[in-house]
């Protein structure tokens, strides 16, 4: 009876610090995937793309607000071509699911397009992470939804 108490102990012991080191990884890949949200954020803000290509999945897709689906090669033109005068976030959550991760928030941005055209927008966004074999985490599917003031 006493071996068996103990050995529960035990497990119980093991089973809490599992628990805590679980929650201290999730939350270290929480900050990981908002600090790349910031990157791209960044890359907006100052009009540099080249800082949204590490971040951003060979097979990356994105539903643009407009109903377009783009890959990851359009998605860098259309940064390329477009000039950020302010950018910001609201709201940015991270939920992590193991090897994946989803990231939400509101963007409000400035500027010109691929066209010249001025465009003033307020948006709910999506991105979804994945951990990729080699460790690093990139984004592999992005969706924006225009929110009407």
């Amino acid at each position: 009876m006493k071996k068996t108490l103990m050995w529960c102990l035990i497990g119980l012991i093991s089973l809490g610090g599992a628990a805590r080191s679980q929650a201290q990884q999730t939350g270290a890949t929480e900050k990981a995937v908002a600090a790349l949200e910031e990157q791209w954020l960044q890359s907006q803000k100052t009009n540099n793309p080249e800082q949204l290509v590490p971040l951003l999945a060979d097979k990356f897709v994105s539903t643009e607000i407009d109903g377009k689906v783009n890959g990851k090669a359009e998605t860098l033109a259309r940064a390329k071509a477009s000039k950020y005068e302010s950018a910001e976030y609201s709201d940015m959550k991270v939920t992590v699911f193991g090897d994946t991760a989803i990231a939400t928030g509101g963007f409000k941005g400035k500027g010109t397009d691929e066209s010249g055209k001025p465009f003033d927008i307020y948006l709910r966004w999506t991105d979804t992470w994945v951990k990729m074999p080699s460790g690093k985490w990139q984004c592999v599917a992005s969706h924006g939804s225009t929110i009407k003031t």
